[in-house]
This record gives structure tokens, C-alpha cells and sequence, in this order.
């Protein structure tokens, strides 16, 4: 069968799961999706409509027949209901069928799947994304996959559709795992940004400049680069919420428990996020931290 023949499946159509489906149907997929919401179904197989898309009831229906199932939904609860709850895809998948996971989850339940999936003949492959809604939208995603080499092999093709940049990081487990890093390491220079910003202002000097000069040296990153603008309007629309930062967080903070690694900052900047939250900032995106220093 050919790439351009494929049968996929795409399960939740959220802001990452949604323009990531219509990637593949672009690259000539034959596509059908499942999303809780049948608005945000509607409007998916409306926008991709020349792509002859289906949708589905279920995640199994949605799942039954299919090459390859993508998932990428909230949370572990989430996961476990869309892919081993009842009506779930894992059950409705055929042998030799590949199922790839984009949600940010524990270790935990990305190894609790690859066991299920093994046991029935079904490649798995736990595969996080980072890049955010930009990211998706222009098909631009970073994705750290955790599972076995052939399968990875197998997927990248369609990885491609809407990645650029894909690497496997060990067996199962290992993507989830390098996500908690990556969200480790973010939460950490968006403190040190805010806390730039706020100082700048409170210097009497102008933000924007000092951006200009200080992100040509040692201290440019993404967020100074994309966010700066933003956090120095006070807007904070503009990217991941801080509710899934926090859990993103929570799943980095109990593996660090586990293992013993010690996370000082990022746990102090959990508690930052916590205080965002309590003043009704939930929805805001993760740079509002800069909002709790004006």
C-alpha cells in the first residue's frame, strides 16, 4: 500500500490534535477522526472536506480498520478512557496496526499502553510534542517518541507531515520522559524572563531595547524571541495554559521524587503557577507569570 493510501485514524481534535489531523489528510491520508465535541467534528470534516475525511462515534469505530491511530487528547485519565476504556481504539485495532500517542502523560501509563498494545500485536509508540499551537498550525512540531526502533521506522513518514524535528529517545517511556524535561527547562527561563522584563521596567529602562541587545548575546531563547512583545503589553493569550503547564509539571515533579532528581526551581516555579491560578489565570498562557510582578 502506498503512503498516499494509508488508512489513519486522528482521536481528539483539540488546538495541538486538530491542525495535526488535517496535516495528514493534506499529505493524502485517508483519515477518519473522533472528537468528543461533535461541533469541533463538524467543523474539522468541513474544513478538510476535498480530502473526502470521515468521522466516527467512537474511538474504536473511529480505530476499526485503520494502519495507524493518533492520539492526542488532555490528560492520563483522558488517554486511558480514549484508547483501553470502553469503546476505546486499542480493542477495535487490527494486528499489526501502529498506535501513536502525542499526548503530554506519565511515563507511567505510556508503558501501561505499550503493554496492552504489545499484547495484542499493536506497535505503540509514546510521542509528545512541543512547538505549541504555532507549532501545529504550521506543521512545525518538535517530537520526542519513546518505543521501539521498527515501529518508529514505520511512523516517521507521517511524523513528518506535520513535525520538524523527530528523534527516538529510548524504549517506551522515554518520550514522556524527555517531555518533562523540556517542560523543566521552559518553566525555568520563563521565570528568568519575567523576572528580566519586571526589572527593566522597574529600572525606568525601555523593555524592548534591552531586548534588542540582550538577545544577541548569551541570553536570547524561544520565549524571548516570541513572547517578550507580549509579556511587555501585559497580554497573555497568546500560547499554552497554564493549567497544562501545571500538569505537565506535576507529572515532572513526581518522576523527580521517584528517581531522586532535584528540581529546586522548576518546583518553585509550580507554586508560582498555583498563585496564577488562584487569581483566576488558569486559561492565560504560560508567560503570565511576568503578571504576578506587576
Amino acid at each position: 500500500m502506498s503512503s498516499s493510501q494509508q488508512h489513519l485514524a486522528f482521536l481528539c481534535l483539540g488546538t495541538m490534535g486538530y491542525p495535526m489531523a488535517g496535516y495528514l489528510a493534506q499529505a493524502g491520508h485517508r483519515v477518519r477522526v473522533y472528537n468528543r465535541t461533535e461541533t469541533t467534528t463538524r467543523k474539522w470534516i468541513e474544513e478538510f472536506a476535498k480530502y473526502s475525511p470521515q468521522h466516527a462515534a467512537t474511538p474504536a469505530e473511529a480505530a476499526h480498520g485503520a494502519d495507524a491511530v493518533f492520539v492526542c487528547a488532555g490528560n492520563d485519565d483522558d488517554l486511558r478512557e480514549v484508547v483501553l476504556g470502553e469503546g476505546g481504539a486499542l480493542g477495535a485495532m487490527k494486528r499489526g496496526a501502529t498506535l501513536v500517542d502525542h499526548t503530554t502523560v506519565s511515563p507511567k501509563i505510556a508503558r501501561e499502553i505499550y503493554a496492552a498494545a504489545q499484547a495484542k500485536g499493536i506497535g505503540f509508540l509514546d510521542a509528545p510534542i512541543s512547538g505549541g499551537q504555532a507549532g501545529a498550525e504550521n506543521g512545525a512540531l518538535t517530537i520526542m517518541v519513546g518505543g521501539d526502533e521498527d515501529v518508529y521506522q514505520l511512523v516517521i513518514p507521517w511524523l513528518e507531515c506535520y513535525g520538524k524535528m523527530h528523534l527516538r529517545m529510548g524504549p517506551s517511556g522515554a518520550g514522556q520522559l524527555t517531555k518533562a524535561v523540556n517542560q523543566i527547562c521552559i518553566a525555568g527561563l520563563i521565570q528568568a524572563l519575567a523576572e528580566g522584563l519586571a526589572f527593566a521596567e522597574r529600572a525606568g529602562l525601555d523593555g524592548e531595547r534591552v531586548v534588542e541587545v540582550i538577545s544577541k548575546g548569551a541570553a536570547q531563547s524561544w520565549q524571548m524571541e516570541n513572547r517578550h512583545k507580549t509579556m511587555l503589553a501585559g497580554k497573555y493569550d497568546y500560547g499554552f495554559a497554564v493549567d497544562w503547564m501545571r500538569k505537565d509539571l506535576a507529572i515532572a515533579l513526581s518522576v523527580a521524587e521517584e528517581i531522586g532528581a532535584p528540581l529546586p526551581v522548576t518546583a518553585a516555579v509550580d507554586e508560582l503557577y498555583r498563585e496564577v491560578q488562584t487569581r483566576g489565570g488558569g486559561r492565560l498562557d504560560t508567560s503570565s507569570l511576568k503578571r504576578l510582578l506587576d
